[in-house]
């Protein structure tokens, strides 16, 4: 068993506070983490460990408190942890619960600080706002107006508000010239709810646009609450940007980086951070994907920077932790830092730089699977001929509701012991996944429960379609409930519009809590 010290709430508050770098992690699914969680907890299943952690929490040396809900998960997952090298383990005493009876606030859904933060700023810098009824009678009056989108592309191509462009939330500042080049045109900016409308138009007007701002109140989904019909499968995206625009931008990112104090570095400046042993330094590219695709610094992770404001605690696990922002035209990563320093990280900085190294990297991996373990889709496929195979897929459960192979089961890793002890299982047992890489840690975990020979789908999923087998979404056997996803109000299988409803609530709730909580080192600079 791994060495891993008990935490009470009140000493855990104590590191939430204090100086030193900390990694909060919650290994429960991500459906029960969305239940109820501390403000500050990174979701990383205990099903998924080995594949998420590495990426999160890069630095071994991490002080990290894992939680869950008293269960063992934690003991478990730290087990996985030391193996991989990481040597400061803690788990919180009592889980979840021991937290909430120490009077301490535990908060539903998920990216909650992010999500705080935007209300946070709408609240302190007044950003001015327009309900879908008044912007859909501007739209009727034929005004003189631009409405830009600012989730990726294909949030956006899903579902968007007619007449909107799709402009990322870290491109406004840097397009807006050229999308509005009369000041006397209204700017809307839009998400789907709350957070990237208030963020994108109070980055425009923290920039100096002259143009009138505002952020469209509840976003498309305030847009079809209000029974207005909005449009799908839109491509329009912001033209490439002018020598005008970008001499504007750059000198409006560069007021707000002297306003904010945010230092940019160079490259050599960025290899001592990233020498420096006893900190995580964190190095984002904040550009689009396909420009980071095309050539970035090496190392750099992409994570385009209206995404990384909206959900900072899928790209940084390690909290007090240093933060570089890079973008060759300076202006994206600057607006991203800002709203990074005023989320409270203190160590954010500028680097303008594109790079040489191409392509996505491969996602680092805790472990491996065993080496006589793999069996093809071939062979597989022969065994499933002669009924002599039971597969379990641990792929997410959506993906599995999509498409998986014939007969077999959903299940979550985690809870594996369960079904092997309840379901009669066929003279070999193979496991798959997506891509075949999780189905290859979890052998070991499946071998202990029983003595039938257990292998996992070399490529998983992805190699069985490859092979041209057939994939089905039929007659899905679900060995667990799908608890590993929390599902956005529109994913929802009913209800949709009340899902909707009662999510802006809870955004709109989110700042009392917040305050109750104390934890957060939000700032508002006039």
């Amino acid at each position: 068993m791994a060495d891993v010290r008990r935490v009470g709430a009140a000493a855990l508050r104590a590191m939430l506070t204090d100086e030193d770098e900390l990694a909060l992690i919650d290994v429960r699914e991500e459906g029960v983490f969305s239940e109820g969680h501390l403000l500050f907890a990174r979701s990383v299943p205990l099903s998924r460990l080995e594949l998420r952690m590495a990426r999160l929490v890069p630095r071994r040396a991490t002080r990290i408190v894992l939680v869950d809900d008293a269960d063992g998960l934690a003991e478990r997952a730290a087990k996985v942890l030391a193996k991989a090298g990481y040597t400061d383990l803690h788990s919180l005493d009592g889980g979840n619960a021991g937290w909430a009876a120490a009077g301490y606030e535990l908060f539903s859904g998920v990216n909650v600080p992010s999500k705080a933060f935007g209300e946070f700023v709408e609240h302190e810098a007044g950003t001015p706002s327009v309900s879908a009824d008044e912007l859909h009678a501007l739209m009727q009056s034929g005004a003189d107006m631009v409405v830009l989108d600012s989730r990726p592309f294909d949030e956006y191509s899903r579902v968007s508000i007619p007449s909107g462009v799709n402009v990322p939330g870290a491109e406004l500042v840097l397009r807006v010239h050229d999308m509005a080049p009369s000041p006397e045109t209204l700017v809307v900016v839009n998400c789907a709810g709350r957070t990237r409308s208030i963020i994108g138009a109070q980055s425009l007007i923290d920039a100096g646009v002259p143009n009138k701002v505002v952020a469209l109140r509840n976003g498309t989904m305030g847009w079809s609450l209000a029974g207005l019909r909005p449009d799908s499968g839109r491509s329009q995206r912001a033209p490439e940007v002018s020598h005008g625009a970008l001499a504007w931008a750059k000198a409006a990112a560069e007021a707000v980086a002297r306003k904010l104090g945010i230092r940019s570095i160079d490259e050599a400046a960025l290899e001592q951070l990233r020498a420096d042993e006893r900190r995580t330094t964190y190095v984002f590219d904040v550009r689009d994907p396909a420009e980071y695709l095309a050539g970035h610094v090496p190392g750099a992770l992409s994570a385009p920077g209206g995404q990384l404001v909206q959900a900072t605690d899928q790209y940084a696990g390690t909290l007090k932790s240093r933060i570089v922002c890079v973008d060759d035209r300076e202006v994206r990563a600057v607006m991203t830092a800002s709203w990074l320093r005023r989320m409270g990280w203190q160590e954010v900085f500028v680097l303008v730089a594109a790079g040489a190294e191409k392509g996505f990297p491969e996602n680092p991996v805790l472990g491996e699977a065993p080496r006589d373990a793999a069996i093809d889709a071939a062979a597989l496929s022969e065994l499933l001929a002669r009924s002599d195979a039971t597969v379990i897929d641990l792929s997410l459960s959506r993906e599995y509701l999509s498409a998986h192979i014939a007969g077999s089961w959903f299940a979550i890793r985690s809870r594996l012991q369960w079904f092997i002890q309840r379901e009669p299982l066929r003279r070999n047992v193979v496991l798959t996944s997506e891509d075949g890489v999780l189905a290859g840690l979890a052998v070991p975990d499946v071998r202990a429960f029983t003595p039938l020979p257990v292998r996992y789908l070399s490529g998983g999923n992805a190699a069985w379609r490859a092979a041209g087998l057939p994939l089905t979404a039929e007659d899905p056997r679900m060995a667990d409930g799908p608890i590993d996803a929390w599902l956005k109000p529109y994913e929802r299988p009913d209800g949709v519009a009340q899902a909707m409803a009662d999510y802006l609530a809870w955004e709109t709730d989110l700042l009392p809590r917040i305050a109750r909580d104390g934890c957060a080192r939000f700032e508002h600079f006039p």
